[in-house]
């Protein structure tokens, strides 16, 4: 069969069906539907009681107020919109990125060259996204290695690479971390793009720099690329253990160029702008080259206004310690409610819980939304079945992004729900 495959679309015109025929990449019918679609599909036909307000918290959208001189810079610098940006971004945020990435992640003077090693992008989404088709060689049977459960965009971009994904379970036992030591051999030789996640989604789980440095020394043997998804890395329970990163790994190994290791950063969670759409690829020379080849075809500059808010949001460290410290408030108050329940642990980063559920996971979350209109996401729908378990099953995703006072609501009526059990 060629690459294009021939698709008959009923479309309802009217009174009268209109049959086309398209030509559409197979790879399209491979995609499961996303886990926000499978909710909706889950949560169908269920009225919840009309005395309770609904509470959500399935989806990692920060809801604390956008630092307001992000908001002015867009506004002060909206002249910009009369001129084309570059791919590459202007000078003054990659500068900003690479002074952030060296003070953050502890590199040298220098460490980072703001001209070869980073590139803006739209958002971490995207970039994740688009860096798969950009690695992936579909000649040689490539394997994407990527955590499960995951950020459900790495599978797609493996399917729409061309790719085979590869799952590495992460489980109670072994800390959320995936173990990378049982990977075969001939599963690294053919690995072309490790993902990684960490602090991880939606565990919290923080990959140490022994772990990093393992994985670099993988890749140089086996030949592949890490991703390094880090777009949580700001939100931490202790402000003096911030978690690493890989570049840092990669600097303490005096790997100066990051060879074969990129980095995704994003302002969504860490500055609270997650409709700014701003983030930066940062790494290996070699690897930003031909990325930006491929993003300067793709079309998808960052707008003038944009970059101006984005710089300034990277120069500034004093709303993103604010953040955190919301976020610790929450985590206090809702474990408080929560621990005496159910199986519940505090992870070391991020803004999720992760609780083990006392029934079927997709059970709890219909039923709590039914009967205290509560919405949480199943653990299951952001996982496969690998290896002969689903590691989301029997587990939920809480995302503590509502205000204080509405976490601790929900708190108290998933509480209410699991003594009705």
């Amino acid at each position: 069969m060629s690459y294009t495959t021939r698709l008959r679309l009923t479309a309802k015109h009217t009174s009268s069906v209109v049959i086309g025929i398209l030509f559409m990449n197979p790879d399209l019918a491979r995609l499961q539907p996303y886990p926000f679609e499978k909710l909706a599909r889950l949560k169908t036909g269920i009225t919840p009681p009309a005395g309770l307000s609904h509470i959500g918290l399935y989806i990692g959208e920060p809801k604390h107020d956008t630092p307001g001189f992000i908001a002015e810079e867009i506004i002060t610098h909206l002249h910009g919109l009369s001129s084309y940006p570059v791919t590459r971004g202007g000078a003054a945020l990659r500068q900003a990125i690479a002074a952030w990435l060296t003070q953050r992640f502890n590199l040298a003077p220098g460490g980072i060259d703001p001209d070869r090693q980073v590139l803006p992008v739209n958002g971490t989404r995207e970039a994740l996204f688009a860096f798969a088709q950009c690695i992936a060689d579909r000649g040689k049977d490539p394997l994407i290695l990527m955590p499960n459960p995951f950020y459900q965009i790495y599978e797609g971009a493996a399917l729409l690479a061309g790719a085979e994904p590869w799952f590495m379970n992460t489980t109670a036992d072994t800390g959320f971390i995936p173990d990378f030591d049982a990977v075969p051999r001939q599963v690294w030789a053919r690995c072309q793009l490790l993902y990684i996640c960490s602090p991880g989604n939606p565990t919290g789980a923080v990959l140490d720099i022994a772990t990093l440095q393992k994985l670099i020394q993988l890749a140089d043997e086996h030949d592949f690329v890490i991703a390094s998804d880090e777009c949580y890395s700001e939100i931490y329970l202790d402000e003096n253990a911030p978690p690493p990163g890989l570049l840092e790994a990669c600097a303490r190994m005096g790997r100066h160029d990051h060879r074969r290791c990129i980095a995704f950063h994003s302002l969504s969670k860490r500055s609270n702008v997650p409709g700014l759409r701003s983030g930066f690829v940062a790494g290996d020379e070699a690897i930003i080259e031909r990325f930006h080849l491929y993003r300067t075809y793709h079309g998808c500059a960052m707008p003038p206004p944009t970059q101006a808010a984005s710089t300034a949001a990277w120069n500034n460290e004093q709303h993103v310690r604010h953040n955190r410290a919301l976020y610790r408030q929450k985590f206090d108050a809702v474990l408080d409610i929560l621990q005496p329940v159910m199986d519940v642990q505090r992870p070391p980063a991020s803004f999720y819980l992760w609780p083990r559920t006392p029934i079927d996971d997709t059970g709890f979350a219909r039923e709590l939304y039914a009967r205290n209109n509560v919405t949480v996401l199943p653990g299951s729908f952001l996982s496969r079945e690998a290896h002969g378990a689903n590691p989301g099953g029997n587990r939920i995703r809480i995302a503590l992004v509502e205000p204080l006072e509405e976490c601790v609501e929900a708190a108290c009526r998933i509480r209410d729900f699991i003594k009705t059990l």
